[in-house]
């Protein structure tokens, strides 16, 4: 995971990506639920915030949108640059899950284009 923070901070703010919207998916959320019951969060030495914070140790949506707010933190990008990034907690074998995020994927592709063509405040 600390891998994964890093890598996206050196995307998220490249200068070429600098007034790209971004989309983040948290992929392996079965998988996510499944650790959460037998590690604690804060026994990562990297995430030793998490308990400071006051947040449940086995709270998978806890521990969820924790990591989401990391990912967030990431985004350094500051005006007059504007760059939206969109996180999606995900399973891949879950279809309704994803059909769900594809469909809110183009939603966010397809508002973003008539913004920029002028067809949309």
């Amino acid at each position: 995971m600390v891998d994964a923070l890093e890598l996206f901070e050196k995307i998220c703010n490249e200068k070429l990506f600098k007034e790209t919207h971004m989309i983040l998916f948290l992929n392996k959320r079965d998988l996510f639920e499944q650790k959460i019951q037998h590690t604690a969060i804060s026994s990562v030495p990297f995430f030793e915030d998490y308990a400071a914070e006051g947040r449940p140790e086995n709270d998978k949506d806890a521990g969820m949108e924790y990591f989401k707010d990391k990912f967030m933190e990431q985004n350094k990008t500051k005006a007059p640059f504007r760059k939206d990034v969109f996180a999606h907690v995900t399973c891949a074998t879950d279809t309704n899950n994803v059909e769900h995020i594809f469909n809110a994927c183009k939603a966010i592709i397809l508002k973003d284009t008539l913004s920029a063509s002028g067809f949309m405040a």
